[in-house]
């Protein structure tokens, strides 16, 4: 039996992290991390594999940063873990005993059994297995109509590519909009709207019957008997926590199946920690769970793991996942962080929005030059920042980063119209209309647009 300080299960993005942040912030302790796949893809990056990539090799993250900091990599399969004795067990005989374990075990595709020919051959979940990814890729070449179920950011972004190598492209969602969980419908439109002035075929408000084909596929039945014609099906409808080694060991699980943790990523057993994927997420304004899937959700996660997992030294460091996304489609960037007017309505907040709308560089006549339209939502009676979205050109999702910070720091309307910025025409918009200080003071306006004449002098 070997022994380390810290065992990590899981190799991707959380697991990675974990295993860096803990050698920094306890030094020469002995760590290791045990995955079960030869190489690790970049996850967001798997829809520009089909076609910008055209290269699983082309999205692997490397090891050196690991191996470099001197944490062991086992390339194997944790089959059992036994809390009592502090061990796991791996496919290949070897034990493996503890002191701390963090699982990053991350997360599965939903396979949609209960959709008649989901097994069909050419139909394709999203598995983030490099050698299966490989075999999509080879096969591609020979399909012409794909269909893509759910509209979600990965659908959405394998319609981009699988339309920029040539492909007849129809993406089908059961939602009325496409990525609606994270924009309002006034940012979904001009999303769908790009879509089909490429050539995407997009059916919202439409649910998948059954997928027809005698072995392989030949299309897709949608509500009311329409068959769209297919010969490839991706399915990307969502992921679900992969727990099933943790929930075999007594560790406890959501009704989602995620793990559930505290603020600190502590599960029910103390010396097991749980982070990315497979754990549970907290909205930040309600506490409620919330099935926000994402790398950067797992990153922060992890560097609280890491430095936390012997003795907790951030305090209170996790209030709750913000939910911030981003993603480029046909050239332009979306990107959104917080609640959406829609579900701040639907949670009972009272509200005041600000729009703006100006270029991201001055003066506008300069090349290569996009649009900002931005958008933020704040209580109205704190003047708290409740969420954002924005369309532009790169630097759409540096803004809403910055906006993601403004939410935890819970700042308001007034903080955000006049907070300082460095400008320059090249890189930025103007001073005089900087998008987030505008908007920020569009809702201010809005909300006090009532003026006493009394008061005039």
């Amino acid at each position: 039996m070997k022994k380390t300080d810290l065992l990590i299960v899981g190799g991707s993005a959380g697991g990675i992290l974990a295993a860096s942040t803990a050698r920094q912030a306890y030094g020469d302790i002995d760590i290791t991390v045990v995955r079960d796949v030869e190489k690790v893809l970049v996850p967001c990056g798997i829809p520009y594999i089909f076609g910008t990539l055209h290269s699983t090799d082309k999205n692997i993250i490397p090891d050196a940063g690991i191996l470099n900091a001197g944490i062991n990599l086992v390339i194997d399969k944790v089959t059992e873990i036994d809390r009592e004795a502090k061990t796991v067990k791996l496919r290949d005989g070897e034990d493996y005993q503890y002191k701390k374990l963090i699982l990053a075990t991350g997360s599965l595709p939903v396979i949609p059994k209960f959709i008649p020919g989901y097994d069909l051959e050419n139909v394709f979940p999203i598995l983030k297995d490099k050698a299966y990814l490989d075999n999509v890729l080879e096969k591609m070449d020979g399909f012409n109509d794909v269909v893509v179920i759910g509209g979600g950011f990965i659908g959405v972004e394998f319609s981009e590519q699988m339309k920029k190598v040539g492909k007849n492209v129809t993406i089908v969602e059961m939602m009325d909009t496409c990525v609606g969980t994270a924009f309002d419908k006034e940012f979904t439109d001009v999303l769908e709207e790009s879509m089909r002035e490429n050539g995407i075929n997009i059916r919202t408000g439409t649910k998948v019957e059954k997928i027809v084909g005698e072995t392989k596929v030949t299309g897709v039945m949608v509500d009311g008997g329409e068959i769209i014609p297919a010969d490839m099906v991706i399915m990307s409808i969502g992921v679900k926590p992969n727990t099933e080694i943790g929930k075999a060991a007594g560790i406890k699980v959501n009704e989602r199946g995620a793990f559930v943790v505290d603020q600190y990523t502590r599960t029910n057993d103390p010396n097991v920690f749980a982070v990315g994927d497979c754990s549970e997420k907290k909205c930040f304004f309600t506490g409620k769970d919330i099935p926000v899937l994402l790398a950067s959700t797992a990153a922060m996660e992890a560097k609280i793991a890491g430095c936390n997992v012997f003795q907790l030294r951030l305090v209170r460091a996790n209030k709750g996942t913000i939910s911030s996304f981003a993603t480029k489609v046909f050239g332009k960037t979306y990107a959104a962080a917080g609640l959406t007017e829609k579900s701040t309505i639907e949670e009972g907040f009272i509200t005041m929005v600000g729009r703006f709308e100006t270029m991201d560089r001055h003066p506008g006549t300069l090349p290569d030059v996009s649009k900002i339209k931005i958008k933020i939502i704040f209580s109205k009676c704190s003047g708290v920042i409740l969420g954002a979205q924005v369309i532009g050109g790169d630097s759409a999702c540096e803004i809403i980063n910055v906006l993601s910070m403004a939410i935890q720091k819970g700042m308001t309307a007034t903080e955000l119209n006049t907070f300082q910025v460095a400008t320059h025409p090249l890189v930025s918009a103007s001073p005089i209309a900087y998008p987030i200080n505008a908007a920020a003071m569009s809702a201010l306006s809005s909300n006090c647009s009532h003026l006493n004449e009394d008061l005039i002098i």
